[in-house]
């Protein structure tokens, strides 16, 4: 029977988006929040620490946390962004860097794509969910099949 498992990570993080006409064009941050959720057939029969579970919750958090570290407490910047990037670049602050727009949605779709490599070759899962939680009332999510 398919059934859906679900863990929240949460980090700091800073960015700007200096294309955006409002506030979100200054350099700010957020609290972050990040659901994963995945679909799939309970292992069974393995005898093993994960029988019966979609996916033991510590090989999740093995699996998610590392991405998480990347991020956490840096800013998040798009490498078009030559203004932030030389000043990232002289300063030695945390810096991580992307080839996108550094909204809600890329986001999502930035740990959905570094996710789905890692869950694709698991055969018993279906698909996954990321849904990004920037402010307390806003998040934008991605979901598809593995």
């Amino acid at each position: 029977m398919l059934t859906t498992i679900a863990k929240d990570f949460r980090w700091e993080m800073a960015h700007r988006l200096p294309a955006h006409e409002g506030g979100c064009r200054n350099v700010h941050g957020h609290s972050y929040r990040l659901w994963i959720e995945l679909t799939g057939e309970p292992v069974n029969g393995s005898h093993s620490s994960s029988d019966g579970m979609v996916l033991d919750y510590f090989t999740l958090k093995k699996i998610v946390d590392p991405l998480v570290a990347e991020i956490d407490h840096a800013f998040l910047c798009d490498r078009s962004d030559a203004l932030i990037v030389e000043f990232l670049e002289r300063s030695g602050l945390k810096a991580v860097y992307v080839d996108f727009p550094t909204t809600a949605e890329n986001l999502a779709r930035w740990f959905f794509e570094r996710l789905s490599t890692v869950f694709a070759p698991m055969k018993h899962l279906e698909s996954l969910r990321v849904r990004i939680q920037e402010t307390e009332r806003t998040f934008a999510e991605v979901s598809g099949r593995l």
